[in-house]
């Protein structure tokens, strides 16, 4: 859930500007995907396509991870993050014994392993407390900007804007005290991993399942839903997002090779856009490494995470408009605005040095059995319960 989406009883006006929007979406998705399948491709293509379904997806499940872990520090309701263990269960079924092949149609396919360090920690923290600043995670401030929040695209501007600073103090972070990469899988085998991963699952389920009778006496299985379910308008049920999601990172990684990203995109963004202003960025350790180099040396739309990225906000203003909820407004309180600035550069740096966000390091790290991705949601939940707190100081609910 995310509470940036909020869902109106439209107007004739409304409706022609949505219907113009949605036209508009159909229309920039085409253009891009013949650009893509020409000049790059059919797999950049296909990406694309896959990061559109992800943004059509995330806005119409109003499947945000912000919103969940807030819903549990807040409220005690924790259908939410019930709903991501269920997601990642199926990944973890399916990454697993994939990961495990090692390759598929001539893709070789390998999992977000990292080690279990200081960075990781204070990385994660950093990113939980921007969430609730910021307003949105990683995949959350996407949809959520292309879904047509003005707010959020403060947030993204200043998401960018702290991955250019981690992406600059990244090399203080590297050697930093941890234990080596673990991975459950590589350790108990395919079956093991599963196993102990869905043990792991099961123990928050049942966790949230018990805090949330013992606030509440019952358990609220989704979340309320003032229309009746549509699949082309949305709302979804949150349990239809879980799994939908779960195949976009399954085609990622059939794709792509590796799990679904979105953050280091942003630190290329910033960047190139840097560069002319005479930032060498190029000195930067982080960009001395061959993929980032490359990247830097290349056009974005050689960049996978980048063309998923314009999918997904593609997608999510195509939803919006066939909803019939774009409706920007420009009305944004002060300190809401300092919040969406100070929360995007908390993002930006938390996930430049913690191995990701939400999705890279969360998702993806869980997904393929790494204890670094468990590490990175404790740490970050933290983080996010002390930014929850802090919200009513900048008028925020």
């Amino acid at each position: 859930m995310n509470t940036e989406i909020l869902r109106t009883t439209p107007t004739f006006d409304t409706l022609t500007r949505n219907r113009r929007t949605a036209s508009f979406g159909l229309a920039l998705s085409a253009i891009l995907f013949i650009y893509l399948i020409s000049a790059y491709g059919w797999r950049q293509s296909a990406l694309f396509l896959v990061g559109l379904a992800a943004g059509l997806i995330l806005y119409h499940a109003a499947f945000g991870f912000t919103a969940a872990w807030r819903e549990v520090v807040n409220s005690g309701r924790g259908s939410g993050l019930r709903a991501q263990m269920l997601m990642l269960g199926a990944a973890v079924l399916i990454f697993t014994p994939l990961i495990a092949q090692g390759e598929l149609w001539g893709v070789n396919l390998r999992g977000n392993v990292a080690p279990l360090n200081i960075a990781v920690v204070c990385g994660a923290f950093i990113f939980g407390l921007g969430m609730q600043l910021g307003g949105g995670c990683a995949s959350g401030t996407l949809f959520t900007a292309g879904g047509g929040s003005v707010r959020m695209l403060v947030t993204l501007a200043a998401f960018i804007a702290g991955s250019v600073l981690g992406t600059w103090q990244w090399s203080l972070w590297q050697g930093v005290p941890g234990f080596a990469p673990v991975s459950l899988s590589a350790n108990f085998g395919v079956i093991g991993g599963i196993g102990l991963s869905l043990v792991l699952f099961a123990l928050v389920w049942v966790g949230t399942v018990f805090y949330e009778k013992r606030r509440h006496g019952s358990v609220e299985n989704d979340r309320k839903i003032d229309r009746p379910y549509s699949w082309l308008r949305g709302p979804w049920p949150l349990i239809a997002g879980a799994l939908a999601l779960a195949a976009v990172n399954t085609a990622t990684l059939m794709l792509a090779g590796r799990p679904w990203g979105v953050t280091s995109a942003f630190a290329l963004w910033g960047a190139k856009l840097v560069t002319p202003l005479g930032v060498d960025v190029t000195q930067w350790a982080y960009w001395q490494r061959t993929g980032p180099s490359n990247a830097l040396d290349q056009s974005i739309f050689t960049d996978i995470t980048s063309v998923m990225n314009i999918g997904i906000m593609i997608g999510a203003l195509l939803a919006a408009g066939l909803a019939r909820q774009f409706a920007p407004s420009l009305k944004l309180p002060m300190r809401s605005l300092v919040a969406a600035v100070l929360g995007g550069l908390l993002l930006g740096y938390g996930a430049r040095i913690a191995f990701g966000c939400n999705i890279g390091a969360y998702f993806g790290g869980i997904a393929s059995t790494s204890l670094h991705g468990w590490l990175w949601f404790a740490a970050a939940f933290l983080g996010s319960t002390l930014g929850t707190r802090m919200r009513p100081f900048f008028g925020l609910s």
